[in-house]
């Protein structure tokens, strides 16, 4: 088995034989990426910026470079890896077009979901730890922000969020850590403020 074979045959072709296939004219591969990758890929946008028609319009462009960019697709690193490069790019440009971003609402509720079991007490201090980490997630500097969700929400290892940013892996792991420490710090003064009201 070659290299190239052998990448993320797991659960079905590998999506960088996909891509292959694509570049080659195969649409049913190009779906079969698409269908993979649109919730992540449109989540990377949405809990970054907070705005959903925005996220939809980075995330559209994304696929359309995507397609632009099939014919000389070559594999020289993962395609997920390749996937969100295309998309960090562009929210750079985004953030550099469009100072200061409104960062209020940067997560939502989303897999947040309280649980039947959860008292009228438990069910708001949820609320409030849900509420801190959105307001403190808002604060963050953009790039310990994208480390932070490509690590946290998107599971992407540290060398991979590496590639995408194009930073050295040591930068990346310091903007993990950075940022797992201020939300840290942020959301335990915040629910203190919060407690000290009441």
């Amino acid at each position: 088995m070659t290299a190239t074979q052998s990448i993320s045959l797991v659960g079905g072709e590998g999506d960088e034989l996909l891509m292959q296939r694509y570049a080659s004219g195969d649409i049913q591969a190009f779906d079969t990426l698409y269908r993979r990758h649109k919730g992540g890929l449109y989540r990377y946008f949405l809990r970054q910026i907070g705005d959903s028609q925005l996220a939809e319009d980075l995330y559209q462009e994304t696929w359309g470079r995507v397609i632009k960019a099939a014919p000389a697709y070559e594999i020289s690193a993962k395609f997920t890896t390749w996937l969100y490069r295309i998309a960090h790019n562009l929210l750079i440009d985004h953030v550099r077009a469009v100072k200061p971003l409104n960062e209020a609402d940067t997560l939502d509720e989303e897999g947040m979901a309280l649980t039947d079991s959860m008292t009228p007490v438990r069910s708001h201090e949820h609320d409030l730890k849900v509420q801190a980490l959105k307001h403190c997630v808002g604060l963050l500097p953009q790039v310990q922000k994208e480390a932070f969700l490509l690590s946290s929400e998107m599971g992407f290892t540290a060398l991979m969020i590496s590639e995408i940013a194009s930073v050295s892996l040591e930068a990346t792991k310091s903007r993990i850590r950075y940022a797992y420490q201020s939300l840290k710090t942020c959301v335990a003064k915040r629910l203190g403020e919060d407690s000290d009201e009441r």
